[in-house]
């Protein structure tokens, strides 16, 4: 089984969970390995089309990374490794966000695509707090959310977020009652899960700003796919369409 990580397929929607409990779920070097490994299974398995992350236990989505390993030489290299690979995935990526969201946490949920969180959150970046620079591509990624303005604020005070004012600010884009959170996702997930993963595809590309000449041959592979034909089909005969991903 993985380490510090739960993986459930259900259909189409792949739910990752953090199991790190003991330290509310910080991002630990084994998780960022097992959380590596399930991330190429699922880019390369054409029945997940959307991926959940949540985090185990009422405590955290997670905390942020494991502060007993960060001596270890091999951290930066492989937490690296973990944000880039999430940043690369080609699947639509939903952050299902409780309790605190910290340094790490909050930097794997700006990795998602869409991020629904619970009330009673708590969103921040401690880095000023504790000397730690903050890379490039993460500060553009929060920049591109919230602003410039915001984005200072949040880095340079170190400061923690309550899940209203992360709403406000474009952190996360619903707040719900912790007992209604789950079955959101799960309905949001199961909703991009049945519509074409192609034009999802596609999408996801021109929102990441990659690059051009990429983005028109992904819309192309759309014009000339098999699920636009199910899809026009499927509307002249009015019921749901069933996409297969080519």
């Amino acid at each position: 089984m993985p380490e510090h990580l739960q993986v459930d397929d259900d259909g189409a929607v792949t739910w990752l969970t953090f199991d790190h409990v003991a330290r509310r779920n910080a991002l630990s070097l084994a998780m960022c390995r097992s959380l590596l490994a399930e991330l190429e299974r699922i880019e390369r398995d054409p029945a997940v089309h959307v991926v959940v992350l949540r985090g185990a236990g009422d405590d955290a989505f997670m905390s942020g990374a494991d502060i007993s390993e960060q001596d270890n030489p091999e951290a930066p290299r492989v937490i690296g490794a973990w944000y880039a690979a999430l940043a690369a995935m080609t699947k639509p990526v939903i952050a299902m966000v409780h309790g605190f969201c910290l340094g790490g946490g909050l930097a794997t949920a700006l990795e998602a695509d869409l991020r629904i969180a619970a009330e009673g959150s708590l969103f921040g970046i401690p880095a000023a707090r504790l000397g730690v620079g903050y890379p490039f591509d993460g500060v553009q990624l929060l920049v591109g959310l919230v602003g410039p303005a915001v984005a200072a604020d949040i880095l340079y005070t170190g400061r923690r977020l309550s899940a209203e004012e992360a709403l406000a600010a474009g952190l996360v884009q619903e707040l719900l009652p912790r007992a209604e959170l789950e079955d959101r996702v799960a309905a949001l997930a199961a909703t991009i899960a049945g519509n074409a993963p192609l034009t999802i595809r596609a999408a996801k590309a021109a929102i990441r700003g990659r690059d051009r000449d990429e983005v028109a041959r992904l819309v192309a592979e759309c014009r000339a796919s098999e699920d636009l034909v199910e899809g026009r089909r499927a509307f002249f005969e009015k019921r749901p369409p069933v996409f297969r991903g080519r």
